[in-house]
């Protein structure tokens, strides 16, 4: 068995015995045990009572967070004429059309959002197998399949995050950097929370939300109790 280090052993030290915590303490603990040689992202992981095999127990979404992610975003359009010069005035990283096509169909996906003018649509829909299982699908429900590609360039570049449930009904996000202070992460938490309770879908039953934890990129987890997360 390989000998843990000093700051693992240390982390799992102080996490241990702790669980279904309130945000305010999760978040503490996360913070000041994510203490890697670089700035680590905080994530939050959420198990849903829902079946996304099922159409009418999708949850999908987006929220722009208060205080950002901390992550810097590059964001490739699909566009032509005008709309290309709107996203480049933008700031959007990478525009084309079929030629940005090919880049994708040959391997180098350098980007974090991808969205498309409505027009654009048979052409990226030829990639649905590359960017769908990386969650990079332009989708007209989270507004990236859209003619205002200047207000999608800069939710995507000011800090909106974009989520969907998995097949275990898991969703998970990164919410900031443990370099944040504390409050901030803690409203952009409960910011996240809020929008995925909103995103509920008709045909959830029972309970919905079964259980948050909380963890930097290198650290350890925590549980989060439920109801502090949601305000009951």
């Amino acid at each position: 068995m390989a000998k843990l280090g000093k700051r693992t052993t240390a982390a799992r030290a102080a996490f241990a015995g702790k669980d279904n915590v309130t945000v305010s303490e999760a978040v503490s603990l996360v913070k000041d045990n994510a203490k890697a040689k670089f700035d680590e992202t905080i994530e939050v992981a959420m198990v849903l009572g829902v079946d996304p095999r099922h159409a009418d127990q999708m949850v999908r979404g987006k929220v722009a967070l208060p205080n950002g992610t901390g992550k810097t975003m590059r964001v490739a359009v699909f566009a032509r004429g005008d709309k290309a010069d709107e996203a480049k005035a933008a700031g959007a990283d990478i525009i084309g059309a079929e030629d940005l096509m090919e880049i994708v169909q040959g391997g180098t996906i350098d980007f974090d959002r991808c969205i498309a003018t409505p027009d654009m649509m048979p052409i990226v829909g030829r990639l649905g197998k590359v960017l769908g299982p990386r969650n990079l699908m332009p989708n007209p429900k989270v507004g990236t399949v859209t003619m205002d590609v200047k207000e999608a360039v800069e939710a995507a570049k000011g800090g909106e995050v974009q989520f969907k449930v998995e097949k275990a009904g898991v969703i998970h996000a990164g919410i900031g950097k443990a370099s944040f202070d504390a409050a901030k992460l803690e409203e952009n938490l409960l910011s996240f929370v809020d929008a995925v309770q909103k995103a509920r879908p008709a045909g959830a039953k029972g309970t919905y939300m079964k259980k948050i934890s909380l963890t930097s990129t290198m650290g350890p987890g925590v549980t989060v109790n439920v109801d502090s997360a949601t305000g009951n």
